[in-house]
């Protein structure tokens, strides 16, 4: 430690690099008894149980996560819920396991999926006034289970996932903090219905995502050409091209 520090040697340094690291050390240790702690919750949970019906999928992402526990959290939570809540994409273990300690094993509190983005405040609120709407903001909330769900959304942007290409293109349109939010509550919605109604999530890929669009957008043109007395065609690929000199 001395040797890194020649040139600009000061024993001021060297002491606070030593307090840094013993405090550090003190942190890790503090987090591996939280760690103990929760498995031996879960491990409580998992024995009174019912045992899952489906076996624990194969792992969608290879390899520990940053900050990841000292445990299977993966494996732990299937056992609890019946259902890997990480075949959801942006969620991992940790992130998964915070959410179940925020919302809980059993979401009957939320007669559904609205109700539950509604409680997230990741829903619009609408705000109407003779039949118009002023207003479509999501309300203001600490609700830390929507910050969680917000931060698995941020996470989606560079990912060849449906749910990513759904990211991108709002946040071209809109911006990232709202393409954030209602990513967000898209993947609060697969929560809900996975933990709920036992829903096997599988990824459709980005390019499900952009065909479903493009035939949203295609419809749409139709309906408007129709409505103003034409017929929308699509060229033909074959057809002689006329050069004008």
């Amino acid at each position: 430690m001395c040797q890194a520090l020649i040139g600009n040697y000061r024993e001021e340094h060297v002491f606070a690099l030593t307090q840094a690291l013993e405090l550090y050390d003190v942190y890790q240790t503090k987090v591996m008894a939280c760690d103990k702690q929760i498995e031996a919750i879960l491990t409580r949970l998992r024995k009174a149980a019912p045992r899952p019906v489906h076996k624990l999928p194969p792992a969608r992402r290879r390899g520990d996560q940053k900050n990841a526990p000292t445990f299977d959290a993966r494996a732990a939570l299937h056992a609890i819920l019946g259902v890997d809540l990480t075949q959801i994409n942006g969620l991992g273990p940790y992130l998964a396991l915070k959410l179940v300690g925020e919302c809980g094993t059993n979401l009957a509190a939320w007669p559904t999926a609205k109700h539950f983005t509604s409680w997230l405040g990741l829903a619009p609120h609408n705000k109407i006034s003779g039949g118009k709407v002023l207003s479509s903001k999501t309300r203001r909330t600490d609700n830390r289970a929507a910050s969680l769900l917000r931060l698995a959304a941020g996470t989606l942007g560079r990912t060849d996932t449906a749910l990513g290409a759904f990211y991108r293109r709002l946040s071209a349109r809109i911006g990232k903090a709202k393409a954030i939010t209602a990513t967000a509550r898209k993947i609060a919605t697969l929560f809900y219905n996975t933990l709920r109604h036992g829903m096997a999530y599988t990824d459709p890929g980005a390019g499900y995502y952009e065909d479903r669009y493009r035939e949203r957008v295609l419809r749409n043109l139709r309906r408007r050409a129709k409505s103003l007395g034409f017929v929308l065609v699509e060229p033909d690929p074959h057809a002689a091209q006329v050069v004008v000199s």
